[in-house]
């Protein structure tokens, strides 16, 4: 890129100038499709994202004090850090409303009626049993885990300094292991259903 053309382009889009801003955004079109390209976000199509990097750069543009003579620099960390931000705030996003999101539509059509005579006691006893049947099906290091955690009620944080293990493979494996126990209470409630 020829930095003083560039300067001198958005000189003139600042100003208004529509061929300017035509060129301007010519000369950053081989960097925002390569962007683009390595880019994923969800529910974004190719051509979001770089109708997204186009709206950053004239951001950029609008923003731009020309004083400084680094336009260039300006504009690709600009388009950069937004698209992260926007990625980011994509992810953190999904965590609460993704598929692994808890969804209570109709749920009063699914939950049984309060008029059975149910024993709150018997049924206790009943999650207790599946729950111990779960963990008896655990390894040694996942029951270790799962007993220091939530049975004594240590930090996790603890837990990953004593094994020296990093935290976040910590996390992963008690995440792995909450799913897994989960998985093995619905099978036993399957085979006991129909049994």
């Amino acid at each position: 890129m020829n930095y003083d053309y560039i300067e001198n382009l958005v000189k003139k889009s600042k100003d208004g100038d529509e061929e300017s801003k035509e060129k301007l955004s010519n000369e950053f079109k081989p960097f925002i499709i390569n962007l683009s390209k390595r880019t994923f976000i969800h529910g974004y199509e190719f051509e979001d994202i770089v109708n997204e990097c186009y709206r950053i750069l004239f951001k950029c543009v609008s923003y731009y004090k020309p004083e400084s003579h680094r336009f260039v620099a300006y504009a690709t960390n600009g388009i950069k850090n937004s698209i992260n931000d926007l990625i980011e705030k994509n992810i953190s996003r999904n965590h609460l409303e993704g598929s692994s999101t808890l969804v209570l539509e109709n749920v009063e059509n699914t939950i049984e009626s309060n008029n059975l005579p149910i024993d709150y006691n018997l049924l206790k006893e009943f999650d207790i049993s599946l729950l111990y049947n779960a963990l008896s099906k655990l390894t040694e290091e996942e029951h270790e885990l799962i007993n220091y955690v939530f049975f004594q009620e240590h930090p996790v944080k603890k837990y990953a300094t004593l094994k020296k293990i990093p935290y976040s493979t910590v996390i992963t494996k008690k995440d792995f292991i909450l799913d897994k126990i989960f998985m093995l209470i619905n099978i036993s409630l399957c085979t006991k259903n129909n049994a």
